[in-house]
C-alpha cells in the first residue's frame, strides 16, 4: 500500500507539474507573441528550455513548500501519502478548471490551498505564523511590486524616448523582447518547478526513502524540470489571448517593461526570500501596470475583474477538493 501510493504521489506531482506549465506558457510568451517579437512556436520551445534551466538552479522554494505549508511529522507514512494525494487531486483538477475557461489562474495557490485543506482534513499540523511570513506576505506583495514597478518603469521609458521615432522604438523592444521573454521564462521554471520538487521531496521523506540532510535527489529535480518543459511546450494558448490581447493590446515596449519587472520579482522572491509567489499574478500585475500608463480606460476592467474572481477562488477551492478527496481516502489509512 505504501509504495503504491508514493508511486501515485510522485506521478500526480508530475502531472501538476505539467498542468502547470502549459497553464502557466503564458506567463512567459504572451507579451512576446501578442507584439509579434516572437512567433508562437519559437516562444513556446524557447520558454520550455529555459524552464527546464531555471528549475536546476536552486532548491530553496521547494524547501518552503516542504517544510513550511503542513508538518507531516506526526502522521503514519499512509495517511500523510494520502494528504500529499489529495492536495494534487484539488491543485491539478483547479488547474485544469482554469485552463477550461483560459482563465491565468495561478498553479501556486493552487498547490498550497491543496495542501492546506487536505493537511487539515488529514489532521496534519500547520504553522499560520510560519505561513504568513514566507508564503502569504510574499504573495500578497509580489503583485502589487509588479504593478507599482512596471508603471514607474513604463513612465520612465515613455519621458526617456518621448522625441524618439515610434517605429524604430518598436523595433529595438520587439527585439530585446526576446532577451526579456527568456528571463521571465527562466523566472518561472525558478519559481514553479521548485514547488513540485517540494511536493516529491516531502513524500519521499514521510516513507524515509531519503535522509532530510541529503537534499532533494538529482532525479527529483530533473523529472520536475522535465514535467514542466514538456507542458510548456505543449502551449496554453487560450491564456495567452487572455494575458496578451483581452487585458490590453501591448506594444513591444510595454511588453518589454511587464516581462521585465515580473522576472525581477520572482528572481528576488525565489533567490532572497525563498518565497513561493505566482508567476501568474506577477506578470498580469506587471501588465496592467505598463496598460495603466496609457490611460486608465485602456485597461479593460472588466476583463481583470474576471482574473481577479478566479485568484480569489482558487485557494478555497482547491483545498476544498483536497479536504474531499483526503477524507474520502483516509479510511484506507487504516
Amino acid at each position: 500500500m505504501e509504495f503504491a501510493l508514493l508511486v501515485v504521489v510522485v506521478a500526480l506531482a508530475l502531472a501538476f507539474a505539467g498542468t502547470n506549465g502549459f497553464l502557466d506558457a503564458a506567463n512567459a510568451v504572451a507579451t512576446s507573441v501578442s507584439t509579434r517579437a516572437l512567433t508562437p512556436r519559437i516562444a513556446v520551445a524557447m520558454a520550455a528550455v529555459m524552464n527546464f534551466v531555471g528549475a536546476l538552479l536552486g532548491t530553496a522554494v521547494a524547501e518552503t513548500i516542504a517544510t513550511s505549508i503542513v508538518n507531516l511529522d506526526g502522521e503514519g507514512p499512509v495517511q500523510a501519502l494520502i494528504v500529499l494525494l489529495g492536495a494534487l487531486v484539488g491543485a491539478i483538477a483547479w488547474n485544469l478548471l482554469a485552463w477550461s475557461f483560459g482563465m491565468p489562474s495561478s498553479s501556486t495557490h493552487s498547490l498550497i490551498g491543496g495542501l492546506l485543506g487536505a493537511g487539515l482534513a488529514g489532521g496534519a499540523t500547520v504553522d499560520g505564523g510560519e505561513i504568513v511570513d514566507k508564503v502569504v506576505l510574499p504573495m500578497l506583495v509580489s503583485p502589487v511590486v509588479g504593478f507599482a514597478l512596471a508603471f514607474v518603469l513604463m513612465v520612465a521609458l515613455l519621458w526617456a524616448f518621448r522625441n524618439a521615432a515610434p517605429a524604430r522604438v518598436n523595433r529595438r523592444f520587439r527585439i530585446a523582447q526576446t532577451a526579456s521573454a527568456a528571463a521571465m521564462a527562466l523566472g518561472h521554471g525558478l519559481q514553479a518547478a521548485q514547488k513540485t520538487m517540494g511536493v516529491v521531496w516531502l513524500a519521499l521523506l514521510t516513507v524515509g526513502a531519503v535522509a532530510a540532510d541529503a537534499g532533494i535527489p538529482w532525479w527529483v529535480k530533473i523529472s520536475a524540470a522535465a514535467a514542466m518543459a514538456a507542458g510548456t511546450y505543449a502551449g496554453g494558448w487560450r491564456i495567452v489571448r487572455t494575458l496578451g490581447r483581452r487585458i490590453i493590446e501591448l506594444d513591444p515596449a510595454r511588453g518589454f517593461v511587464a516581462e521585465t519587472v515580473a522576472s525581477l520579482v520572482l528572481y528576488a522572491n525565489a533567490i532572497v526570500l525563498y518565497a513561493p509567489v505566482s508567476t501568474t499574478h506577477t506578470i498580469t500585475s506587471a501588465i496592467v501596470g505598463v496598460g495603466a500608463t496609457r490611460r486608465m480606460s485602456a485597461v479593460r476592467w472588466g476583463v481583470a475583474r474576471s482574473i481577479a474572481v478566479f485568484w480569489v477562488l482558487t485557494a478555497p477551492a482547491a483545498a476544498a477538493v483536497a479536504a474531499v478527496v483526503t477524507l474520502l481516502l483516509l479510511p484506507l489509512a487504516g
